[in-house]
């Protein structure tokens, strides 16, 4: 509705053409456009208040709107000094963390590889040029980054060269300072240098011992390892040989070195190794590895000791339809061969491979209600869709041990119940599963 021609002001002269109203839209442009003074003076003007009574409504819709864009400027700078001037770019020098930021920026918010991949080398060329360690985390760190988004981007191979080198540039320290230390030939530990003159004195912090330096390096080498499986193992790549490479290096580095703390004892400052958390992740994935070559006789050990150090009760239960498997599957092999024949007594008693065979699946079924059991356990916080996920393929493997022990009516009674549980959850790939096994199995009017 257009403003009211009466609506002169008191110093209009007379036979002058009066000059149109301004509309809302180009009112509201021109308080945008100008300082903050200029939008104060339009918004007090008479013009503006007699919008407000002619078109209440469009008006505040109007200042709703620009007060939205005020807010929505005023939270992207929030979120961007928030983000781009957080810790994780300042504790490198400026220079270094310029060229992060501006990697960053062309990696998640305005893509373009070739511009992210150029500042991300100029961030690593900078690290020389300010003499950062090659081997601290913050070096490292960056590397580490770049392989992440070599991975997003799905340049694989070039993701797998990166995290090679640093896995390669890792060991060899270690390597060299082992040497060094058992030759007695570790040089000492330069002090920190002291502040140039007129700046301002920081509190020193202590230099990082050699100790505590490999076992920060060994900790790294076995997560870039298992990483590196990952990728090896991934559909893109499919390298199954040397995933199983990384993965078997990582537990061995792992549980030697756990060895040859309990043998000789910490040296100075050297540090608390990995978490059991850590170590239980990489003899899960070698089990896992394993599972997938078929060599369940192998796999069967790492599940057993990754369930000693598991602490979440739903991730147990995964372990335990692990173990259920790998039973349930163990190949034939003389008794006192296998790892796992040293836990079961019963292999001193087998008569006959049809004796061994049915241990195997006695055990696979005991494991495999064990999962039940303990997927149904836990309540509030501390259940987990794992453990949905852990009950319904507990259910369906329990069918198929004893599909295998001859008793098909069980064998029905737990694949049904593995395919109501599993859409119950949402979880319909695990329904289809338990439904495949259930078609396989004899007419229910056969004989059990």
């Amino acid at each position: 509705m257009p403003p009211n021609q009466n609506s002169e002001g008191p110093d209009k002269k007379a036979g002058e053409t009066p000059k149109p109203s301004p509309s809302l839209k180009g009112m509201l442009w021109q308080a945008i456009k100008s300082d903050s003074s200029r939008a104060w003076y339009v918004i007090r003007n008479t013009r503006f208040k007699q919008i407000m009574r002619d078109s209440p409504f469009e008006a505040l819709s109007a200042i709703v709107a620009v007060i939205g864009v005020v807010a929505v400027f005023a939270y992207c700078v929030y979120v961007y000094y928030n983000y781009f001037y957080s810790r994780q770019f300042t504790r490198y020098p400026e220079p270094v963390a310029q060229a992060l930021r501006k990697a960053l920026y062309f990696s998640n918010y305005d893509p373009d590889p070739q511009r992210a991949l150029k500042y991300y080398k100029q961030a690593l060329e900078l690290c020389d040029q300010e003499g950062l360690d090659h081997f601290s985390d913050d070096v490292m760190g960056i590397k580490i980054q770049v392989a992440a988004w070599l991975e997003k981007i799905e340049s694989y191979q070039n993701a797998i060269s990166v995290l090679e080198n640093l896995l390669g540039d890792c060991k060899r320290w270690v390597e060299v300072m082992e040497k060094s230390a058992a030759e007695g030939t570790l040089p000492k530990l330069v002090p920190a240098p002291a502040p140039k003159e007129g700046e301002p004195a920081s509190p020193e912090e202590p230099r990082e011992s050699y100790w505590a330096k490999r076992t920060r390096l060994l900790a790294k080498a076995v997560g870039i390892s298992v990483k590196l499986a990952n990728l090896y193992s991934d559909e893109h790549v499919l390298e199954r040989e040397l995933s199983h490479e990384r993965l078997v290096w990582a537990v061995e580095t792992t549980l030697r070195e756990m060895e040859r703390r309990a043998k000789d004892g910490l040296k100075e400052g050297e540090g608390a190794w990995m978490s059991p958390e850590e170590i239980g992740g990489s003899l899960e994935a070698l089990a896992q590895s394993y599972q997938d070559k078929s060599q369940y006789h192998l796999a069967l050990p790492l599940f057993f000791q990754a369930l000693r150090l598991c602490q979440e009760p739903c991730h147990m239960a995964i372990l335990m339809n692990n173990i259920a498997t790998s039973f349930a599957e163990h190949p034939l092999i003389a008794p006192g061969d296998a790892p796992v024949h040293s836990m079961m007594e019963e292999s001193k008693s087998w008569a006959s491979a049809a004796e061994q065979r049915a241990s195997y699946l006695a055990a696979a079924q005991r494991w495999a209600q064990n999962a039940i059991t303990h997927a149904s356990e836990p309540r509030g916080d501390a259940r987990t869709p794992e453990c949905d996920q852990a009950c319904a393929v507990a259910l369906s493997n329990l069918g198929s041990v004893l599909a295998m022990l001859g008793r098909n009516a069980d064998a029905r009674k737990k694949y049904e119940q593995a395919a109501a549980l599993s859409r119950k959850f949402g979880m319909e790939d695990y329904a289809v599963e338990a439904e495949t096994r259930l078609k396989s199995l004899p007419p229910a009017s056969s004989k059990a």
